[in-house]
Protein backbone atom coordinates (compact mmCIF):
# COMPACT_ATOMS: atom_id res chain seq x y z
CA UNK A 1 0.00 0.00 0.00
CA UNK A 2 1.01 3.66 0.07
CA UNK A 3 3.83 4.50 2.52
CA UNK A 4 1.58 6.33 4.99
CA UNK A 5 -0.86 3.44 5.35
CA UNK A 6 2.04 0.99 5.48
CA UNK A 7 3.55 2.95 8.35
CA UNK A 8 0.23 3.22 10.18
CA UNK A 9 -0.32 -0.54 10.04
CA UNK A 10 3.22 -1.13 11.30
CA UNK A 11 2.55 1.35 14.08
CA UNK A 12 -0.68 -0.50 14.94
CA UNK A 13 1.16 -3.79 15.30
CA UNK A 14 3.93 -2.33 17.45
CA UNK A 15 1.55 -0.27 19.56
CA UNK A 16 -0.61 -3.30 20.28
CA UNK A 17 2.39 -5.13 21.77
CA UNK A 18 3.89 -2.19 23.65
CA UNK A 19 4.16 -1.47 27.34
CA UNK A 20 2.31 1.68 28.36
CA UNK A 21 5.46 3.65 29.16
CA UNK A 22 6.99 2.62 25.80
CA UNK A 23 3.93 3.16 23.64
CA UNK A 24 5.14 6.27 21.83
CA UNK A 25 8.64 5.07 20.86
CA UNK A 26 7.17 1.66 19.99
CA UNK A 27 4.64 3.31 17.67
CA UNK A 28 7.38 5.27 15.92
CA UNK A 29 9.53 2.14 15.62
CA UNK A 30 6.72 0.09 14.11
CA UNK A 31 5.86 2.81 11.59
CA UNK A 32 9.42 3.31 10.36
CA UNK A 33 10.15 -0.43 10.26
CA UNK A 34 7.10 -1.12 8.11
CA UNK A 35 8.05 1.59 5.63
CA UNK A 36 11.66 0.45 5.34
CA UNK A 37 10.55 -2.63 3.38
CA UNK A 38 9.50 -0.38 0.49
CA UNK A 39 13.00 1.01 0.05
CA UNK A 40 13.41 -1.78 -2.51
CA UNK A 41 11.57 0.58 -4.84
CA UNK A 42 14.81 2.54 -5.17
CA UNK A 43 16.94 -0.43 -6.25
CA UNK A 44 17.73 0.11 -9.92
CA UNK A 45 19.98 -1.15 -12.66
CA UNK A 46 19.92 1.76 -15.15
CA UNK A 47 20.60 -0.49 -18.14
CA UNK A 48 17.83 -2.95 -17.17
CA UNK A 49 14.51 -1.16 -16.49
CA UNK A 50 12.61 -4.38 -15.72
CA UNK A 51 14.93 -5.18 -12.82
CA UNK A 52 13.29 -2.57 -10.60
CA UNK A 53 9.82 -3.96 -11.38
CA UNK A 54 10.97 -7.48 -10.54
CA UNK A 55 12.77 -6.59 -7.31
CA UNK A 56 9.93 -4.53 -5.85
CA UNK A 57 7.95 -6.57 -3.30
CA UNK A 58 10.46 -9.39 -3.59
CA UNK A 59 13.11 -10.25 -0.97
CA UNK A 60 12.37 -7.27 1.30
CA UNK A 61 8.72 -8.36 1.58
CA UNK A 62 9.27 -12.08 2.12
CA UNK A 63 8.61 -13.84 5.41
CA UNK A 64 12.20 -15.09 5.67
CA UNK A 65 13.58 -11.54 5.47
CA UNK A 66 11.53 -10.19 8.39
CA UNK A 67 14.25 -10.77 11.05
CA UNK A 68 16.88 -9.19 8.78
CA UNK A 69 14.70 -6.23 7.83
CA UNK A 70 13.80 -5.64 11.48
CA UNK A 71 17.48 -5.75 12.40
CA UNK A 72 18.30 -3.13 9.78
CA UNK A 73 15.48 -0.94 11.09
CA UNK A 74 16.77 -1.40 14.65
CA UNK A 75 20.27 -0.26 13.76
CA UNK A 76 18.87 2.78 11.97
CA UNK A 77 16.56 3.71 14.85
CA UNK A 78 18.96 2.91 17.69
CA UNK A 79 20.65 6.33 17.49
CA UNK A 80 17.30 8.08 17.89
CA UNK A 81 15.61 5.85 20.47
CA UNK A 82 18.37 4.40 22.67
CA UNK A 83 17.31 6.74 25.49
CA UNK A 84 13.84 5.17 25.51
CA UNK A 85 14.30 1.52 24.52
CA UNK A 86 16.91 -1.16 24.94
CA UNK A 87 18.15 -2.71 21.71
CA UNK A 88 16.22 -5.89 22.54
CA UNK A 89 12.98 -3.93 22.97
CA UNK A 90 13.69 -1.91 19.83
CA UNK A 91 14.22 -5.09 17.83
CA UNK A 92 10.98 -6.59 19.16
CA UNK A 93 8.91 -3.58 18.05
CA UNK A 94 10.77 -3.50 14.74
CA UNK A 95 9.81 -7.11 14.09
CA UNK A 96 6.16 -6.35 14.83
CA UNK A 97 6.17 -3.43 12.42
CA UNK A 98 8.27 -4.97 9.66
CA UNK A 99 6.22 -8.18 9.66
CA UNK A 100 3.15 -6.27 8.47
CA UNK A 101 4.79 -4.91 5.31
CA UNK A 102 4.72 -7.91 3.01
CA UNK A 103 1.45 -9.26 4.34
CA UNK A 104 -0.40 -5.95 3.92
CA UNK A 105 0.82 -5.56 0.33
CA UNK A 106 -0.47 -9.04 -0.46
CA UNK A 107 -4.01 -7.83 0.15
CA UNK A 108 -3.57 -5.37 -2.73
CA UNK A 109 -2.78 -6.05 -6.39
CA UNK A 110 0.55 -6.34 -8.26
CA UNK A 111 1.80 -9.29 -6.22
CA UNK A 112 4.16 -9.91 -3.31
CA UNK A 113 6.74 -12.71 -3.13
CA UNK A 114 5.99 -13.76 0.44
CA UNK A 115 7.77 -17.12 0.07
CA UNK A 116 10.93 -15.90 -1.67
CA UNK A 117 13.49 -17.52 -2.21
CA UNK A 118 11.68 -20.86 -1.93
CA UNK A 119 8.91 -19.85 -4.32
CA UNK A 120 8.89 -16.95 -6.78
CA UNK A 121 5.09 -16.78 -6.99
CA UNK A 122 3.62 -13.32 -6.54
CA UNK A 123 0.62 -13.47 -4.21
CA UNK A 124 -2.06 -10.83 -4.77
CA UNK A 125 -5.43 -11.20 -3.06
CA UNK A 126 -6.87 -7.99 -4.58
CA UNK A 127 -9.09 -7.06 -1.64
CA UNK A 128 -8.15 -3.42 -1.18
CA UNK A 129 -6.72 -0.63 -3.32
CA UNK A 130 -3.11 0.44 -2.86
CA UNK A 131 -4.57 3.81 -1.85
CA UNK A 132 -7.76 3.90 0.22
CA UNK A 133 -8.25 7.20 2.10
CA UNK A 134 -11.10 5.88 4.26
CA UNK A 135 -8.90 3.13 5.66
CA UNK A 136 -5.93 5.47 6.06
CA UNK A 137 -7.83 8.26 7.83
CA UNK A 138 -9.40 5.78 10.27
CA UNK A 139 -6.02 4.30 11.12
CA UNK A 140 -4.48 7.74 11.51
CA UNK A 141 -7.17 8.89 13.95
CA UNK A 142 -7.04 5.74 16.08
CA UNK A 143 -3.25 5.55 16.21
CA UNK A 144 -3.15 9.27 17.00
CA UNK A 145 -5.55 8.76 19.91
CA UNK A 146 -3.42 5.92 21.17
CA UNK A 147 -0.32 8.12 21.16
CA UNK A 148 -2.13 11.06 22.77
CA UNK A 149 -3.76 9.05 25.55
CA UNK A 150 -1.00 6.44 25.89
CA UNK A 151 -3.60 3.69 25.69
CA UNK A 152 -2.90 0.74 23.44
CA UNK A 153 -6.56 -0.27 23.28
CA UNK A 154 -6.79 2.16 20.34
CA UNK A 155 -4.33 -0.03 18.47
CA UNK A 156 -6.81 -2.90 18.79
CA UNK A 157 -9.53 -0.62 17.42
CA UNK A 158 -7.22 0.29 14.54
CA UNK A 159 -6.57 -3.38 13.85
CA UNK A 160 -10.30 -4.04 13.90
CA UNK A 161 -10.86 -1.13 11.50
CA UNK A 162 -8.38 -2.63 9.02
CA UNK A 163 -9.76 -6.17 9.38
CA UNK A 164 -13.29 -4.89 8.75
CA UNK A 165 -12.25 -3.35 5.43
CA UNK A 166 -10.32 -6.45 4.40
CA UNK A 167 -13.35 -8.64 5.13
CA UNK A 168 -15.60 -6.18 3.31
CA UNK A 169 -13.18 -6.27 0.39
CA UNK A 170 -13.31 -10.07 0.33
CA UNK A 171 -17.12 -9.96 0.30
CA UNK A 172 -17.17 -7.41 -2.53
CA UNK A 173 -14.51 -9.31 -4.45
CA UNK A 174 -16.59 -12.48 -4.32
CA UNK A 175 -19.64 -10.62 -5.64
CA UNK A 176 -17.67 -9.00 -8.45
CA UNK A 177 -16.04 -12.31 -9.41
CA UNK A 178 -19.38 -14.11 -9.56
CA UNK A 179 -20.81 -11.31 -11.70
CA UNK A 180 -18.04 -11.35 -14.27
CA UNK A 181 -18.24 -15.14 -14.53
CA UNK A 182 -21.95 -14.82 -15.28
CA UNK A 183 -21.17 -12.10 -17.81
CA UNK A 184 -18.63 -14.29 -19.58
CA UNK A 185 -21.09 -17.18 -19.63
CA UNK A 186 -23.75 -14.94 -21.19
CA UNK A 187 -21.26 -14.11 -23.93
CA UNK A 188 -20.56 -17.78 -24.54
CA UNK A 189 -16.98 -17.46 -23.26
CA UNK A 190 -14.95 -20.05 -21.40
CA UNK A 191 -12.69 -18.11 -19.04
CA UNK A 192 -9.05 -19.22 -19.20
CA UNK A 193 -7.56 -16.60 -16.86
CA UNK A 194 -9.35 -14.13 -14.61
CA UNK A 195 -8.23 -11.17 -12.50
CA UNK A 196 -10.67 -9.06 -10.45
CA UNK A 197 -9.30 -6.16 -8.45
CA UNK A 198 -10.53 -2.93 -6.85
CA UNK A 199 -10.11 0.38 -8.63
CA UNK A 200 -8.29 3.26 -7.00
CA UNK A 201 -9.42 4.43 -3.55
CA UNK A 202 -12.63 2.38 -3.25
CA UNK A 203 -14.17 -1.08 -2.90
CA UNK A 204 -17.25 -0.36 -4.97
CA UNK A 205 -16.02 -0.39 -8.59
CA UNK A 206 -13.97 -3.42 -9.58
CA UNK A 207 -11.92 -4.02 -12.71
CA UNK A 208 -12.40 -7.47 -14.23
CA UNK A 209 -10.03 -8.84 -16.88
CA UNK A 210 -10.39 -12.26 -18.34
CA UNK A 211 -8.94 -14.18 -21.27
CA UNK A 212 -11.08 -16.29 -23.60
CA UNK A 213 -10.07 -17.61 -27.02
CA UNK A 214 -6.89 -15.49 -27.06
CA UNK A 215 -8.90 -12.29 -26.46
CA UNK A 216 -8.56 -10.13 -23.35
CA UNK A 217 -11.72 -8.48 -22.01
CA UNK A 218 -12.05 -5.55 -19.61
CA UNK A 219 -15.28 -4.80 -17.73
CA UNK A 220 -16.22 -2.75 -14.67
CA UNK A 221 -18.38 -4.24 -11.93
CA UNK A 222 -20.02 -1.89 -9.45
CA UNK A 223 -20.93 -3.75 -6.28
CA UNK A 224 -23.48 -1.56 -4.54
CA UNK A 225 -25.08 -2.73 -1.32
CA UNK A 226 -28.58 -1.36 -1.78
CA UNK A 227 -28.48 -0.82 -5.54
CA UNK A 228 -27.03 -4.28 -6.22
CA UNK A 229 -24.66 -5.13 -9.06
CA UNK A 230 -24.18 -2.93 -12.09
CA UNK A 231 -21.98 -3.95 -15.03
CA UNK A 232 -20.22 -1.58 -17.40
CA UNK A 233 -19.09 -3.59 -20.39
CA UNK A 234 -15.75 -2.51 -21.74
CA UNK A 235 -13.16 -3.12 -24.41
CA UNK A 236 -11.55 -6.27 -25.76
CA UNK A 237 -8.28 -6.80 -27.60
CA UNK A 238 -6.18 -9.69 -28.93
CA UNK A 239 -3.81 -11.23 -26.42
CA UNK A 240 -0.14 -11.01 -27.38
CA UNK A 241 1.56 -14.40 -27.56
CA UNK A 242 5.27 -13.76 -27.05
CA UNK A 243 6.40 -17.24 -28.06
CA UNK A 244 4.52 -17.05 -31.36
CA UNK A 245 4.62 -13.37 -32.26
CA UNK A 246 8.34 -12.99 -31.52
CA UNK A 247 9.59 -16.49 -32.35
CA UNK A 248 12.08 -15.08 -34.87
CA UNK A 249 13.90 -13.32 -32.03
CA UNK A 250 14.17 -16.24 -29.61
CA UNK A 251 17.39 -16.13 -27.61
CA UNK A 252 17.84 -12.36 -27.91
CA UNK A 253 17.82 -9.96 -24.97
CA UNK A 254 14.60 -8.42 -26.30
CA UNK A 255 12.87 -11.80 -26.36
CA UNK A 256 14.03 -12.67 -22.83
CA UNK A 257 12.80 -9.30 -21.55
CA UNK A 258 9.42 -9.94 -23.16
CA UNK A 259 9.21 -13.26 -21.31
CA UNK A 260 10.08 -11.48 -18.06
CA UNK A 261 7.35 -8.90 -18.67
CA UNK A 262 4.91 -11.67 -19.56
CA UNK A 263 5.53 -13.25 -16.17
CA UNK A 264 5.14 -9.94 -14.33
CA UNK A 265 1.87 -9.27 -16.20
CA UNK A 266 0.48 -12.78 -15.67
CA UNK A 267 0.28 -13.08 -19.48
CA UNK A 268 -2.31 -10.28 -19.74
CA UNK A 269 -0.48 -8.66 -22.65
CA UNK A 270 -1.96 -6.28 -25.24
CA UNK A 271 -0.58 -3.78 -27.70
CA UNK A 272 -1.04 -0.13 -26.81
CA UNK A 273 -3.75 1.22 -29.16
CA UNK A 274 -1.78 4.42 -29.84
CA UNK A 275 1.72 2.91 -29.87
CA UNK A 276 1.73 -0.49 -31.61
CA UNK A 277 5.36 -1.10 -30.69
CA UNK A 278 4.44 -0.97 -26.98
CA UNK A 279 3.26 -4.17 -25.28
CA UNK A 280 1.39 -3.34 -22.11
CA UNK A 281 -0.05 -4.94 -18.99
CA UNK A 282 -3.79 -5.22 -19.70
CA UNK A 283 -4.66 -5.48 -16.00
CA UNK A 284 -4.01 -1.78 -15.36
CA UNK A 285 -5.62 1.21 -17.08
CA UNK A 286 -6.93 4.61 -16.07
CA UNK A 287 -10.47 3.31 -16.53
CA UNK A 288 -11.61 -0.22 -15.64
CA UNK A 289 -13.45 -0.59 -18.95
CA UNK A 290 -10.44 0.26 -21.12
CA UNK A 291 -7.45 -1.69 -22.39
CA UNK A 292 -5.10 1.25 -22.80
CA UNK A 293 -2.32 0.05 -20.47
CA UNK A 294 -0.84 2.21 -17.75
CA UNK A 295 2.60 0.80 -18.48
CA UNK A 296 4.42 -1.41 -20.90
CA UNK A 297 7.67 -2.21 -22.69
CA UNK A 298 8.66 -0.76 -26.04
CA UNK A 299 9.90 -3.25 -28.62
CA UNK A 300 12.40 -2.38 -31.34
CA UNK A 301 13.34 -5.24 -33.65
CA UNK A 302 16.41 -3.31 -34.78
CA UNK A 303 17.83 -3.36 -31.24
CA UNK A 304 17.25 -6.93 -30.13
CA UNK A 305 20.31 -7.07 -27.84
CA UNK A 306 19.31 -4.08 -25.73
CA UNK A 307 17.06 -4.22 -22.66
CA UNK A 308 13.52 -3.02 -23.34
CA UNK A 309 12.53 0.45 -22.12
CA UNK A 310 9.74 0.46 -19.52
CA UNK A 311 7.24 3.24 -20.17
CA UNK A 312 4.28 4.75 -18.29
CA UNK A 313 1.08 6.07 -19.88
CA UNK A 314 -1.15 8.09 -17.57
CA UNK A 315 -4.18 10.06 -18.71
CA UNK A 316 -5.89 11.95 -15.90
CA UNK A 317 -7.95 14.17 -18.18
CA UNK A 318 -11.34 15.59 -17.21
CA UNK A 319 -13.01 13.07 -19.50
CA UNK A 320 -11.36 10.14 -17.71
CA UNK A 321 -12.18 11.51 -14.24
CA UNK A 322 -15.82 12.16 -15.17
CA UNK A 323 -16.21 8.67 -16.62
CA UNK A 324 -14.75 7.06 -13.52
CA UNK A 325 -16.96 9.16 -11.26
CA UNK A 326 -19.98 8.14 -13.28
CA UNK A 327 -19.24 4.47 -12.61
CA UNK A 328 -18.40 5.09 -8.95
CA UNK A 329 -21.78 6.80 -8.44
CA UNK A 330 -23.62 4.10 -10.39
CA UNK A 331 -24.94 6.38 -13.14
Amino acid sequence: MDPLTQGLVGATAAQSGAKKDQLRPATFTGAVSAMIADLDYYIHIPSDPLFNIEIHRQFSHSFIFIPVGALIASFVLWWFLKRYLSFKELYFYSILGYATAGLLDTFTSYGTQLLWPFLDTRFAWNLISVIDPVVTVGLLLLIGLGIYKKEKQYAWFAGGWLIFFLLFGWFQHQRATASVKNLAESRGHQIEELVVKPTIANQRVWRANYIANDIIYADAIRTGLISGIKIYEGQSAPQINIEEDFSDFEGTLMYNDLLRFKRLSENFLVRHPDYPEVIGDARYSMLPTRLTPLWGVKTDTTKTNTHLPFLYFRDASDEVRKEFLRMLLGR
